[in-house]
Order: C-alpha cells, then structure tokens, then sequence
C-alpha cells in the first residue's frame, strides 16, 4: 500500500516545521530550569502562539491591499505579528499568578513566538515537500530554523525582557518599558524581512550573523533578570 506523495509531504512539513520550535523552546527553557514554569501554562502560549496565525493572516492581506508602499507592507506586518503575539501572551496569562518573577515573563513571550514559527514554518515547508523536492525543504527548514524561528523567539523575547526589567517599578514607567521593547521587536522585524527579500547571500549573512549577536545580548539579559528573580 503506497502512501501519497501529498500526505507525506504535508506530514514531513508538520515534523519539519515543529522540530526547530521545540529545540529553540528547549534551548530558553534551560534559562529557567531551577524555577520552570507550569507546564500546562507552557503549553497554552505555545497553542495560543499557533491560533494566533488565524488572526494575523487576514491582517496582512488587508494591508497587502490598502496599503500600496512596499516598505510600509513589511513593517506593517512585522507589526501586526508583534502585537498579535504581545496580545496572545497577556490573554494566556491574565490574572495567572504565575508571572511573579523578571525572569517568568520572557520565558512565556518566547514559548508563544514558538507557537507561532511551528506553524509559519509547516506553511513555508508544505509547497518543497508536497512537490517531492526534499533538497529545497530540507535548506528550507534549514534557513527558518537558523533565521526565521530564531528571529521571533528574539523578538518576543524582546518584549518579554522588557516586562521582567519594569517589574517592580510604577504603571506608566512600566507602559514605557514595554512600548520601547515591543518598538525594538517590530524594528528587528522589519529589518529582517527587508534584508532577506534581497537575494543576496552577504545581506542574508549579515542579518543572520546580528540575530545571533542580538541573541547573545539577550542571554546576557537573562543573567540580569535572573539575578532579579533571585536565581544564582
């Protein structure tokens, strides 16, 4: 009984689109290994960070439509998904009493951006491997895992990190602390999506080589939020 080449298409998609997402979510969970967060709560910014992609879709065809300027597409949508991804975050963990450490907060932010890049990268991979062309999604999935999925998990984390550092400080200092970081979020967004369209293979080395610089830099914020929380 042979399987369709479709169905096993779609199906390595699923595998190879979720994989990076859990190896990335392994990787920050490890951050916050001496206090992990629940589980079940884990689990619900991952899904939340998944049925969020049914809200952001039709918003980026709405500004595919109306708005004409190219540039202003890309940051329009680096920004719908910020904000969408910022959204799902507070809808999971409203009044949870699970967010009382810095630290807590980027945890949850990255777990939700993780949700989302599974299934942007299932999207991504379906076409490659439905057309049995594993060569092209296997580089695929290769780029979305060193890019792509590393960029959202930094620029939630972003945010995130920008909750934990206004911690303990008033409401409006707070609303600053989190405006400046979900602006930072959507900046790298856009950035990326700028340089990536260019086909060239020194802008796509620049942009990867400064996520990692960027995610080296977040670390090193991790051991401060960590100091905050406590942690040794």
């Amino acid at each position: 009984m042979s399987t369709d080449p479709k169905i096993l298409g779609v199906g390595l998609a699923v595998v190879g689109g979720i994989i990076p997402s859990f190896l990335w979510l392994w990787f920050w969970l490890q951050e916050d290994k001496k206090k992990p967060e629940p589980t079940g709560l884990l689990a619900a910014c991952f899904l939340a960070g998944i049925i969020s992609v049914a809200l952001i879709l039709p918003l980026e065809k709405i500004i595919k439509t109306y708005v004409a300027n190219t540039e202003w597409q890309i940051i329009g949508w680096a920004g719908v998904e910020e904000m969408i991804k910022y959204l799902a975050v507070l809808l999971v963990l409203y009044k949870t009493a699970h967010t009382d450490q810095p630290i807590d907060w980027p945890i949850y932010f990255i777990t939700t951006a993780l949700g989302f890049a599974a299934i942007e990268n299932i999207m991504f991979l379906i076409k490659p491997f439905s057309l049995n062309q594993a060569v092209v999604g296997l580089l695929t999935g290769q780029l979305r895992f060193l890019g792509a999925t590393l960029l959202h998990t930094v620029a939630s984390g972003i945010v995130g990190i920008a909750y934990g550092l206004s911690m303990n400080t008033g409401r409006w200092k707070r609303k600053v602390y989190v405006l400046i970081g979900l602006s930072f979020a959507i900046a790298l967004h856009s950035a990326f999506n700028f340089f990536i369209m260019d086909d060239s293979s020194e802008n796509i080395i620049k942009i990867f080589g400064f996520l990692w610089v960027v995610t080296i830099i977040i670390m090193l914020l991790f051991e401060k939020l960590r100091r905050m929380s406590g942690e040794n």
